[in-house]
């Protein structure tokens, strides 16, 4: 399949793959996806991207709060407990930092630790995203897989931290397939 990829639709895989050994994680999620085609400056997908209101940075954070920090999580009763008021310490992360700042700060820093050996592999749902992707190329008629149809893969699916970062965001989902849809790389 991959070789029906166009160059823009491999690096944002590629791209993929980075994010989430960056975020420490063990298998390419759909949220992943989205960043691989958030980094591609250029490409058409990622500009659709960017004008419903997502930027990489954000898109970055965000995930990595939905999916959570590489540490244990903290236990909001038990910081209560010692006098910790855990919400006003995220408030003033965030005010000091950013929307996003909590989730920077909680980054590991230097380089990302590898859990296991070989390329970090793709999950089940992610198999389907890309299946869907390829029907969303049969179904224009087309034969060039490009980074836009790897986000309406992830809308087709329907599920998943993409879609919840999506939503999230505010973005309309309806809309952003819309637009994706006129896009003609």
């Amino acid at each position: 399949m991959f070789e029906r990829f166009t160059d823009g639709a491999r690096r944002a895989v590629a791209g993929a793959g980075q994010e989430a050994v960056r975020l420490r994680h063990e298998r390419i999620g759909t949220g992943h996806l989205l960043l691989g085609v958030l980094a591609l400056p250029e490409d058409p997908a990622a500009r659709v991207l960017r004008a419903a209101g997502l930027d990489l940075v954000t898109a970055r954070g965000a995930l990595a709060r939905l999916l959570g920090a590489p540490h244990p999580a903290v236990d909001e009763a038990a910081l209560a407990s010692v006098g910790v008021d855990l919400a006003a310490v995220r408030e003033a992360v965030e005010a000091g930092f950013g929307a996003d700042g909590l989730a920077a700060l909680a980054a590991p820093a230097g380089p990302p630790a590898r859990r296991r050996r070989g390329p970090v592999r793709f999950g089940e749902r992610e198999k389907r995203v890309l299946a869907l992707a390829l029907g969303q190329v049969t179904a224009e008629r087309g034969d060039r897989i490009e980074a836009r149809h790897l986000v309406l893969g992830i809308l087709a699916e329907g599920g998943g931290p993409a879609v919840r970062l999506l939503s999230e965001a505010g973005v309309d989902l309806a809309e952003l397939e819309l637009a994706l849809r006129a896009v003609h790389a």
